[in-house]
């Protein structure tokens, strides 16, 4: 399998940036609501958030990489069968997909260095704090957060409900472009032509 994007399939790269950020957005989302659930004497009460923090800022430079990484290869062609509607469709909902992770990583940042503090990456590194002093930042920011992660996980719905409709109604190889690019010949992937 090669590494950049062809025609008739995602590459290698694509593939992994697509589901590791799949992963990890569900995993944050999934640890987000279990930690607001946590009181100050529970053993997660300040492990769970340093990890959601952490697990965040290296998620934000996958999707700094995932953004650079789809400018410089090609997208592998639309099945024929596809719509102008549904592409145009498809088009919006990738872009808000984007979107939406890049404003979850902004009030996640907020909210974290609200207090001054910069984010300790797993001991690794740290975010420095450059924006404090809004009034109720971190109440608002974690508003606001809430509300982005639960339109994001709303849209990652509707994007696999999309997804499942190519593969079973349609019977296209958009699916199985990108979920089975890895362990198949590419041969199999070639968007087939009415």
């Amino acid at each position: 399998m090669k590494f950049t994007n062809q025609p008739q399939y995602y590459g290698l790269i694509s593939f992994l940036l697509h589901w590791i950020m799949a992963i990890a957005v569900v995993g944050l989302f999934c640890l987000g609501l279990w930690m607001t659930s946590l009181d100050y004497y529970d053993a997660w009460y300040k492990q769970a958030p340093w990890i959601h923090k952490s697990i965040g800022i290296l998620l934000a430079g996958v999707l700094l990489f995932r953004w650079m990484w789809r400018l410089v290869n090609i997208k592998p062609v639309a099945a024929p069968l596809h719509t102008p509607i549904e592409k145009m469709l498809a088009k919006i909902a990738h872009l808000t997909l984007y979107a939406l992770m890049a404003l979850m990583v902004i009030s996640g940042y907020l909210i974290s260095s609200a207090d001054g503090r910069g984010i300790e990456v797993f001991g690794w590194f740290e975010i420095p704090a450059t924006i404090t002093g809004i009034e109720n930042q971190e109440d608002l920011a974690g508003e606001i957060h809430y509300y982005l992660a639960l339109a994001l996980m709303g849209l990652a719905g509707i994007h696999v409900l999309a997804a499942m409709k190519h593969h079973f109604i349609d019977k296209d190889n958009t699916l199985r472009c990108m979920t089975t690019a890895l362990f198949s010949n590419h041969q199999q992937h070639k968007i087939k032509r009415p």
